[in-house]
């Protein structure tokens, strides 16, 4: 029973210094800017990126000082410490649920609210030149054109949205292939006739088939799926904890007292009579 009450003991501390290591990174997340490194942030002024920040901000230190109150209790094996630990514990585990519940219902809506905005500022080719320069950034870097489709650029296309298919489609495949356009990997041949002339004018115009709304919604959606996978781990690692403390400080209840055995009933059993064999 000593050695289970050990490794109990040494179990706790470790689930606790889990605890502690999730409140510094809920502090570090919660204070750091991975939002500014959304492409075209401009666009989304209007939609809240910062949700699940201030709940990490409040509930990261607050975890990190119950948890040393934690690793101490389980340290110097004090009963009541550990009971009044797991109290405190369960209480901040039902706060941050109800308070960071929420966090999922955003996640579900941002898809339709991101739509919106890609919607509103169509076409691209009248929204202002300083989203049009960040647009040709992201087109150029991630080989996609338009939010949707290439033809959020009417018949404005750049130069960004243009690419080289590999490898190149006989004149006879690309003839089999009915309406304007005709694809190719990752690239999408537009009728020539319908864009103004560019710097890389040729017979065939291709054009990056991938549009650039899913690569901008990942931006978006990371930093709420971080937040609330560290919130997910912190519940799991708070659950434990308060369960093994819990089963610490209640030891009492639940261990098995050890049988006392008197001189009377050692006599009494030493010179009780053997039964007869006959």
């Amino acid at each position: 029973m000593a050695r289970c009450r050990s490794y109990l003991r040494g179990l706790a501390i470790c689930v606790t210094v889990l605890l502690m290591a999730s409140g510094v990174v809920m502090i570090g997340v919660g204070f750091s800017s991975i939002d500014g490194n959304i492409p075209v942030a401009v666009l989304f002024n209007q939609l809240s990126s910062s949700d699940g920040l201030l709940v990490l901000q409040v509930f990261g230190p607050i975890t990190v000082l119950l948890s040393v109150l934690g690793v101490c209790a389980a340290s110097l094996d004090l009963k009541p410490l550990l009971l009044v630990f797991s109290a405190l514990i369960l209480v901040e585990f039902v706060a941050l649920m109800v308070v960071a519940s929420p966090l999922v219902h955003v996640q579900a809506q941002m898809s339709g609210a991101v739509d919106e905005v890609f919607l509103n500022v169509t076409p691209l080719h009248r929204a202002e030149r300083f989203i049009q320069s960040q647009l040709n950034k992201l087109q150029a870097s991630d080989s996609c054109c338009g939010l949707r489709s290439f033809e959020d650029w009417d018949n404005q296309l750049p130069v960004s949205c243009l690419c080289s298919p590999t490898p190149p489609t006989s004149d006879l495949q690309l003839s089999s292939r009915p309406g304007n356009w005709s694809s190719e990997g990752t690239c999408v041949m537009v009728e020539r006739d319908l864009y103004p002339p560019t710097p890389r004018s040729t017979d065939k115009l291709w054009v990056h088939s991938e549009p650039c709304g899913p690569v901008l919604k990942s931006y978006l959606s990371f930093p709420l799926k971080l937040r609330i996978g560290i919130i997910s781990a912190y519940a799991t690692i708070a659950m434990a904890a308060i369960a093994l403390c819990l089963a610490l400080g209640l030891e009492e209840y639940w261990k098995t007292p050890p049988v006392e055995t008197t001189v009377d009933d050692y006599n009494r059993v030493k010179y009780q009579p053997k039964p007869s064999l006959t």
